[in-house]
């Protein structure tokens, strides 16, 4: 049985849809918009429009775990705290340095197809039940693109949020307003991966830039918790100007927006050398000049000295000390406040973070 055929049983009908006058269907999950005739497929893969109808995933994952909420990466959202997360299969991109191509590019590339053959078929009820025993804060939809699965993360998302529980989307942002729209009601956070300034990059990777610096925009603009994440390769988006540029934006939409700068490994079809301490500390540096007030240096822990840490931008002294996705050190209020100075963190914070230090591992369910 071919991956297609695995995955076609375990759909539903879309919400997100237009059907226009000659009976194709408009997939609104992501800024491809794809025109679908009956039996074609959108970029995804695993949205289809099946005799006029437009089927889109459900009930399954392709992995899950209970992960620190840091290796999203989330820094201002309940630190400390757990997160289960899970993922489906397909892309709406086709990065070369994909670190999660297993599973995202299982529908394209046939060295990643048998990751078709190990999902695992599951309800939204125990999903949520997972989290629950396993102590997690907050559910994520992650590892492939959630977009292309929206209709199933809100199924997922409807019950956390019943049960008490915080939801985070982990994504390429390559959005439109009617998902943002659709996911608004049921999403508390949302991780961009801003992979780029450079237009002409995003097309090699299957889109384009503008979607993504608008819904970056978009999501700061409708109260979600944000945080950017560029994962800096050496030679692709490294260089000088093209930090300022990642940095200047996103401090004139907030100088509050968490800005994450990650170490690359060679992975996928990517040899660029992996990135170097210095450079990710060259372009924190840019970010905090260009006004924003939470820079961090991440993928290389112990090698980026205070990069780590959270620092209160009134006193300057270190709210949060981190290593890695664990906790050594915790000065921030309930209410989201400097334990020092008495000046305001920008986040998501609860009175748990404390219980959490010395944690930070994944660790997967059965």
């Amino acid at each position: 049985m071919k991956p297609y055929e695995l995955l076609d049983v375990l759909t539903r009908p879309a919400d997100l849809v237009e059907t226009l006058e000659d009976g194709s269907l408009r997939c609104l999950a992501c800024a491809h918009r794809c025109l679908l005739k009956p039996g074609r497929r959108g970029i995804c893969g695993v949205r289809f429009n099946d005799a006029g109808t437009l089927k889109v995933p459900e009930g399954y994952v392709a992995g899950a775990q209970v992960d620190p909420i840091e290796k999203k990466p989330f820094n201002h959202f309940l630190p400390g705290s757990e997160v289960l997360t899970f993922g489906m299969l397909g892309c709406n991109f086709h990065c070369r340095f994909c670190q999660n191509w297993f599973s995202s590019q299982a529908l394209r590339d046939t060295d990643a197809g048998s990751a078709a053959y190990a999902i695992k078929r599951i309800s939204a009820e125990r999903l949520v039940a997972y989290a629950l025993e396993n102590g997690a804060r907050a559910i994520a939809s992650s590892y492939n693109e959630p977009l292309i699965s929206t209709e199933w993360a809100v199924q997922v998302f409807k019950l956390a949020k019943q049960n008490g529980l915080k939801t985070v989307y982990v994504s390429n942002g390559y959005a439109t307003p009617e998902v943002l729209d659709y996911l608004a009601p049921w999403l508390d956070g949302y991780k961009v991966d801003l992979k780029s300034m450079r237009d002409s990059e995003y097309r090699k990777m299957g889109g384009t830039l503008q979607p993504v610096l608008d819904t970056i925009r978009r999501v700061k603009e409708m109260g979600l918790w944000l945080e950017v994440v560029t994962l800096v390769i050496p030679g692709l988006n490294d260089s000088t100007e093209e930090l300022w540029e990642a940095g200047r934006y996103l401090a004139s939409i907030s100088h509050e927006i968490p800005w994450h700068v990650t170490a690359y490994h060679p992975d996928y079809k990517e040899d660029a050398p992996p990135t170097p301490a210095s450079t990710l500390q060259r372009a924190a540096e840019i970010g905090q000049e260009a006004g924003l007030r939470y820079v961090y240096a991440g993928n290389l822990p112990g090698r980026v000295g205070s990069l780590e840490d959270t620092v209160c931008p009134n006193c300057s002294k270190p709210v949060i000390v981190r290593r890695g996705y664990q906790l050594n050190a915790y000065h921030v209020t309930a209410d989201g406040t400097c334990e020092f100075c008495g000046h305001p963190i920008a986040g998501v914070w609860d009175a748990e973070a404390e219980k959490h230090k010395g944690r930070g591992f994944p660790r997967r369910i059965s």
